[in-house]
């Protein structure tokens, strides 16, 4: 399977090239040549007029938005016009050169960093990730190297995230924005007889259904309309059911009307704000990385080899219930596998939940295999003294090893402050949901085998048949990783595939809303002005 159709880590624009050395020789000739004298020269005219180069920095920022950027941001507009003004006439004195080659340089310094790092601290969205270093991307000396090796709309190009969902997210975008200026989707589609259309039943929005997902390429072109809703259609919808996280029973309900009633204008900025998150989601952290993107409900397991992305392993996940235990975001390496795992009940949950439920029934403790625990000491017995010391926080409770563990019979674990970690579970049968947030906020994985095969992969002796036993042997048995492995907690609302397909997921933690509003509230750097200059030009 190839990496182009999923939720994929970018690779650091200086790192990841296979002519990454331009910018180290273009700033080695400056030095040669005398990086003072190079600094002081205008970046973007000779001779008074603009260059060539300077035209093509207008065109990338007038075309910001289709990186899900704004070119308001930059003063796009003012400093196209300034530029092809200054292009047409009298060549400019020096004085109004420097001022539009400021302007210039000091909105595309800014363009670079957005496209680059991102516009938000992402620790101000819930996101618990580092911003990117600085000092592996200075937008000033990337700039001005990329202008000394004459190759401006290539570096651009480098500074954006390179990994596949990127690019496929960028066309889907283009796309998306083609269909909001159709103007049939003005119009809503009307509820059908009773809020539900199932096959067979008329339909009087049907011509229009189908217009809609021909559109969207869920119906193949030129299908005709039947009279009765069925056959092609459902299958269409069926599709579009697929690619909006909804049960694909082809079946018009509340749900799916609401979602074929979305404009491709929300969705347009659903996708951009997926594209702004993967500038600063810390993907790429080695040669193996899983990546749990919550929205999807899924986990990714794959190697960097070769220059190339190969995922190895896909499985459905069941994450934090959205109501109030939501899983957190952040990056932490696995360092160890605990095979039949004692679970540790947390004691909120323990307090909360536990300890009422054994208050009502005592049985409850024996048939979940419970014991307390008071220092090194495990204590098997059930009394009124006890549950009382783990209110107090003098005792836990915790699950030993067996069927009933809450942990399955594995557990992944890459030390946390939040105390979260991948796990089995003895309830398989929730994977079977469509929507899958039923955790206190750590991870159910679905194959653990298969992911344990993929974490002990370069660990010698650990085959199938050894991870099974060591699953079902029913003592606990810690097994340390040889290297460190990258474990993200991601979150995107929107995938694109290689073949043009695009699936909106739901914004299950309300992750998108929070974004979108950090960046209408985020202070933007000053503009360039380039009107301003422009008029003062004599």
């Amino acid at each position: 399977m190839t990496a182009d159709a999923r939720f994929l880590p970018p690779l650091s624009p200086l790192a990841r090239r296979p002519h990454r050395s331009w910018v180290r020789n273009a700033l080695c000739a400056w030095l040669i040549g005398g990086a003072a004298a190079a600094w002081a020269q205008p970046l973007w005219f000779a001779d008074g007029r603009p260059t060539q180069t300077a035209q093509q920095a207008v065109a990338a920022l007038t075309n910001a938005g289709a990186d899900g950027l704004d070119a308001r941001d930059y003063d796009a507009d003012a400093l196209a016009q300034a530029i092809s003004q200054a292009n047409g006439g009298t060549a400019l004195a020096p004085e109004s050169v420097d001022r539009l080659d400021n302007a210039l340089t000091t909105a595309m310094r800014h363009y670079l960093s957005d496209l680059h790092r991102g516009r938000v601290d992402p620790r101000k969205v819930h996101a618990d990730f580092s911003l990117p270093d600085e000092r592996s991307f200075d937008p000033d000396s990337y700039l001005r190297a990329a202008i000394a090796a004459n190759r401006l709309p290539a570096a651009i190009h480098d500074a954006a995230p390179a990994f596949p969902l990127y690019a496929t997210l960028r066309d889907a975008l283009s796309r998306y924005r083609a269909l909001a200026a159709q103007p049939f989707w003005s119009q809503p589609l009307p509820a059908p007889p009773g809020n539900k259309l199932n096959n067979g039943q008329p339909y009087d929005g049907l011509a229009q259904l189908a217009q809609r997902l021909e559109a969207l390429g869920d119906l193949p072109p030129g299908t005709s309309v039947p009279k009765l809703y069925g056959g092609a259609m459902t299958t269409a919808v069926q599709s579009f059911q697929k690619r909006h996280g909804l049960e694909p029973d082809g079946v018009i309900g509340p749900g799916t009307l609401a979602q074929l009633n979305t404009p491709p204008s929300a969705r347009v900025q659903q996708i951009a704000l997926t594209m702004e998150r993967l500038r600063w989601t810390p993907l790429t952290e080695g040669p193996r990385v899983i990546v749990v993107n919550i929205p999807e409900f899924m986990l990714h397991a794959y190697e960097y080899v070769d220059g190339k992305l190969d995922i190895k392993l896909e499985m459905k996940v069941i994450v934090g219930k959205a109501l109030d235990t939501r899983t957190p975001l952040f990056r932490e390496d696995m360092r160890y596998i605990e095979f039949s795992p004692y679970w540790n009940v947390p004691p909120s949950i323990a307090r909360s939940e536990v300890v009422p439920r054994l208050r009502r029934d005592p049985g409850y403790f024996t048939r979940q295999g419970f014991e307390f625990v008071s220092g090194d000491d495990a204590i098997t017995a059930l009394t009124p003294a006890n549950l009382d010391a783990v209110m107090n926080g003098q005792m836990r409770i915790r699950q030993r090893p067996g069927p009933q563990n809450a942990l399955g019979d594995i557990k992944f674990v890459f030390p946390n402050n939040q105390n979260i970690y991948l796990h089995h579970t003895p309830t398989p049968q929730l994977f079977q949901r469509d929507r899958r947030d039923f955790s206190h906020g750590c991870i159910r994985v679905e194959e653990p085998v298969e992911l344990a095969k993929f974490v002990l992969q370069d660990t010698p002796g650990w085959t199938e048949d050894r991870i099974r036993q060591a699953m079902s042997k029913g003592k606990s048995n810690t097994v340390a990783l040889k290297q460190p492995l990258p474990v993200v907690l991601a979150y995107g609302t929107a995938i694109a595939r290689a073949d043009g397909r695009v699936y909106f997921l739901p914004d299950i933690y309300g992750q998108d809303k929070l974004l979108e509003q950090a960046l209408r509230q985020r202070v933007v750097p000053a503009t360039a002005h380039a009107s301003q200059i422009l008029q003062a030009t004599p």
